[in-house]
């Protein structure tokens, strides 16, 4: 993989670290590699990792063993397989990190190389398109970490407002009854969990913010691209071939660096594709047994979580979709008839190479798009029918 990622620049990765700006700086990131890097998924490896890591894969394990042994009321279990949902999740993006974190390492560099060419660049249309992603590249990540903090409220609160003692999420604990009231446990495990639960979204939701930010950076570039060909008329004759050949040589890099981007992270999407129809399925339920407002709310404010961050990432994977396509368009604009016939030709090679659209894929096969995200929407609509049906 990491050989994949190196074929599609032609800049000195290596000599990177001479220039000013640290990679974790990079302004279009916003927090989100300063907290990977605090956490040393990325950049820095050490055992913070491990506290961070371990803790949640034996509560995980314990949630399903809980789940399986539970004779609680359907509504907590509902909860309780929400959150085991969401947990593996939660593990997968941390293991898939510390595993290919060379990866994404050097992915990461590849992408500073082609932000600091675009922010030397003298084009003021170019600095401004920069201006723009990078501002809404921060506005993403500061909202769905303000949705993390607000979700990881409503794991404490929640069992506040019911009406039995349960635990923030349930855990199996051979040997202990943490309901038990004569006991110290409940309060302990209760503190324990309240602890966990930020330390988790810095797992979850950064890696969302991370891979948004990947596919913002390659609309950029296709926005870049775009305003290059479109500019060729303003050129001079003799100019015109010299920069149509610099624009075929960056849709390379643009489609060398959507093909990298996939190969990094195209199964975890298949994964958190199934997760997001679990999730998204059991809270409808739970939003139908609900006993108080209170859980009602709380219910509603993880549904806007997790239904936010992934229409985010479909709806900048559907852009980058249709981004690719304008490609063709703006070439085609570029008032080609003035050009001598060997440049029209070598212009046309650019608009074919265009007709394939690039896209995010899920499973390395089906393209992330809106229409996805609306069929599956869809299924679980259906399926929760059924269910509602089923329980009444």
């Amino acid at each position: 993989m990491g050989c994949e990622i190196h074929t599609i620049v032609d800049i000195d990765t290596d000599n990177m670290e001479l220039n000013s700006m640290d990679t974790v700086e990079m302004p279009i990131f916003g927090s989100t590699l300063k907290l990977m890097k605090f956490w040393s998924y990325l950049f820095v490896h050490n055992w913070r990792r491990y506290v961070a890591m371990a803790p949640y894969i034996i509560i995980n394990c314990t949630q399903y063993v809980d789940i399986y042994l539970s004779t609680e009321s359907l509504d907590f279990i509902i909860r309780n397989v929400y959150l085991a949902v969401l947990f593996t999740n939660t593990v997968v993006r941390g293991v898939l990190l510390c595993v290919q974190r060379f990866s994404y390492e050097r992915f990461i560099s590849i992408l500073k190389g082609f932000y600091i060419e675009l922010l030397q660049s003298d084009d003021p249309t170019i600095s401004l398109l920069v201006e723009e992603a990078t501002r809404l590249s921060v506005f993403i990540s500061r909202i769905n970490l303000l949705m993390g903090c607000c979700t990881c409220i409503g794991f404490v609160t929640y069992p506040i407002f019911g009406s039995e003692r349960v635990l923030p999420y349930g855990m199996y604990l051979p040997t202990i009854d943490e309901y038990k009231y004569a006991s110290p446990f409940y309060e302990i495990f209760f503190v324990i969990q309240a602890i966990m639960a930020p330390m988790g979204c810095c797992m979850y939701i950064p890696y969302t913010n991370m891979v948004v930010t990947f596919t913002l950076f390659a609309i950029l570039m296709c926005r870049v691209l775009q305003h290059k060909l479109r500019s060729l008329e303003k050129l001079k004759n003799d100019q015109v071939r010299g920069e149509l050949i610099w624009c075929i040589k960056y849709q390379l890099k643009l489609t060398g660096f959507v093909d990298s981007m996939n190969a990094l992270n195209t199964h975890l999407h298949l994964v958190e594709f199934l997760c997001f129809g679990a999730m998204l399925c059991v809270l409808l339920f739970s939003l139908i047994i609900a006993q108080t407002i209170a859980q009602t709310v709380i219910v509603i404010a993880y549904m806007v979580m997790i239904f936010a961050n992934s229409v985010v990432l479909y709806y900048v994977a559907n852009e980058l979709y249709f981004q690719s396509f304008d490609i063709a368009i703006a070439a085609y604009e570029s008032n080609w008839m003035d050009f001598d016939v060997d440049t029209q030709k070598t212009l046309k090679f650019l608009i074919m190479r265009s007709q394939k659209p690039l896209a995010i894929l899920v499973g390395g096969t089906y393209p992330m798009n809106l229409k996805m995200l609306q069929s599956l929407l869809n299924a679980i609509y259906s399926f929760f029918t059924l269910l509602r049906r089923v329980y009444g």
